[in-house]
């Protein structure tokens, strides 16, 4: 009954804080924790490759999101309470292929896929395997990922394997006025080493995983599933998926003005995130049913 109470008032203090229980499935060996909140058409969120789905939460996402839809999110292998293979192969396609197990385990025909930075990078890989499963795929804070130069994931594994954190990518992702100083990396590290949850080995294997799920644009005009991008303007991917509209026009893509790739100022943060979210569903959800 204390354990109740406490959880309520949680709740009442702090609505963004997930609600739903978790839950375990196993695919071929590998643990995922879920949960399930609201209720309406589905929509699986994917979070970004160093989060968890408390992302969600924290972002108010999923709070907003379950007032109206029914929401399923989890710990993408490698994070949170998830298990955590050590082995690169582990990883790539496999991200894609849990959402599709994750469905056919709930029994969910289709669903809304919205996924942030790595995990839209693993919406736009599922729309090219799988695209009979998703009514729509939203996309924030990335495109997808593209055939290319890839060593810079090499040099970020390998700084996560030795620090717990990389430096390289907290530049990369950051606003072009930010600066890290040696005390905030310092933080960040100590805090990053002191994470139960955080295993920087797989984190790593995950990274280096990242090729084996390059998409294409002619790949994701051929799926003809309705995408949304969204991105905010000082976000680093901008100009990649501005340059993803070009050559896939059906792509909707809204910049928000301002946001962040991560942090305080994320895109994923904005009321206008989540508002866009909803009006390109029910926009779809119109237009299927006069089709």
């Amino acid at each position: 009954m204390v354990k109740f109470i406490v959880a309520l008032m949680a709740l009442v203090l702090f609505p963004g804080l997930v609600s739903g229980q978790d839950r375990y499935a196993n695919f071929d060996g590998v643990k995922i924790r879920y949960i399930e909140q609201g209720a309406g058409e589905p929509v699986v969120l994917l979070h970004g490759g160093t989060s968890t789905l408390e992302f969600w939460s924290r972002t108010g996402v999923l709070a907003d999101l379950s007032k109206d839809f029914r929401v399923i999110a989890f710990d993408a292998r490698g994070a949170g309470k998830s298990d955590k293979p050590r082995d690169s192969k582990a990883y790539g396609r496999e991200l894609a292929m849990d959402v599709v197990r994750l469905l056919d385990l709930l029994r969910i025909e289709r669903a809304h896929i919205l996924g942030y930075s790595a995990g839209a990078n693993t919406a736009a890989l599922l729309m090219t395997l799988h695209p009979e499963r998703l009514l729509t795929a939203t996309m924030g804070g990335s495109g997808g990922r593209r055939a290319g130069n890839d060593s810079f994931l090499e040099v970020e594994a390998g700084e996560i394997e030795r620090e717990c954190v990389s430096s390289s990518r907290i530049r990369r992702l950051a606003p072009p006025d930010f600066k890290l100083s040696d005390a905030e990396f310092r933080k960040r590290v100590d805090q990053c080493k002191s994470n139960e949850q955080f295993d920087q080995h797989a984190a790593a294997a995950m990274l280096r995983s990242l090729p084996a799920m390059a998409v294409t644009p002619a790949q994701l005009r051929s799926a003809r599933v309705p995408t949304l991008g969204l991105v905010g303007s000082l976000d680093e991917n901008l100009a990649r998926l501005k340059d993803l509209q070009a050559m896939f026009p059906e792509m909707k893509l809204i910049v928000i003005a301002n946001a962040t790739h991560e942090g305080q100022r994320t895109a994923a943060r904005r009321p206008e995130f989540v508002a866009a979210f909803r009006e390109f569903t029910a926009a779809n959800k119109q237009a299927a049913i006069r089709q």
